[in-house]
């Protein structure tokens, strides 16, 4: 297949998001078979400055109270994300990948503010900042996002793609196959948020086709 009939094909990323870094796949082919092109991590954090991959977190695991400190953290928590997300879309488009949709598979939602322990309120404030961090990148870039819990994306997976768990589950284990590092839990998970993305991609594509394949409406008056 060369680049231009690729780049025809949707292709979708799927992301797990940690604490300053988060695991990518890049899917693209059918929804009844989808294809594992390309996976690896990126970083949501400034490695240079391993306080902001926690961010929220003082000395002895208390939580961060310096407005200062945490106004910069937040800023190169925004500027590495964007960072990545412009080369991470770079990466794929000099493959020959158009991406138009992402998901992004987190381990919580929770309101920061209805914590009242400190250190999992800290937390909780960090997985807000890096979840909202990376959906802005992407969104900033044109690709639109979806957020899905962990405990909740194979039961939304199972109705969606209108398969059991089970399947779900070789889908997944068969796409890890062609990969030569790691492939664990949050590559998988990773990878049902991309295929999940695929699909909605999919059913975005061939609206786009069908309605540039409709005939154009006449008005009356240009009859007369």
């Amino acid at each position: 297949m060369d680049i231009a009939e690729m780049k025809t094909n949707p292709a979708a990323l799927g992301f797990r998001v940690k604490s300053g870094w988060a695991v990518w796949i890049l899917v693209d082919g059918s929804i009844q078979r989808p294809h594992l092109c390309n996976s690896g991590v990126i970083d949501l954090s400034d490695p240079r400055r391993p306080e902001t991959r926690q961010p929220y977190h003082a000395a002895m695991g208390r939580l961060e109270t310096s407005a200062s400190k945490l106004k910069r953290r937040r800023q190169s928590v925004r500027r590495a994300a964007e960072r990545s997300i412009f080369d991470l879309l770079k990466r794929c488009g000099d493959d020959g990948y158009t991406v138009h949709r992402a998901g992004v598979v987190v381990g919580s939602v929770i309101d920061p503010n209805s914590i009242v322990n400190p250190h999992i309120r800290a937390h909780a404030l960090e997985g807000e900042l890096f979840r909202t961090t990376l959906k802005a990148a992407l969104e900033s870039r044109g690709i639109r996002c979806s957020i899905c819990r962990e405990r909740d994306i194979y039961a939304k997976a199972s109705k969606s793609l209108r398969r059991s768990l089970g399947q779900i589950k070789r889908a997944l284990a068969g796409l890890g196959d062609s990969v030569d590092g790691p492939w664990r839990a949050d590559q998988e998970l990773a990878a049902l948020a991309a295929w999940m993305s695929l699909q909605s991609a999919h059913r975005s594509s061939d609206a786009r086709r069908r309605r540039s394949a409709a005939p154009a409406r006449t008005s009356k008056a240009s009859l007369y």
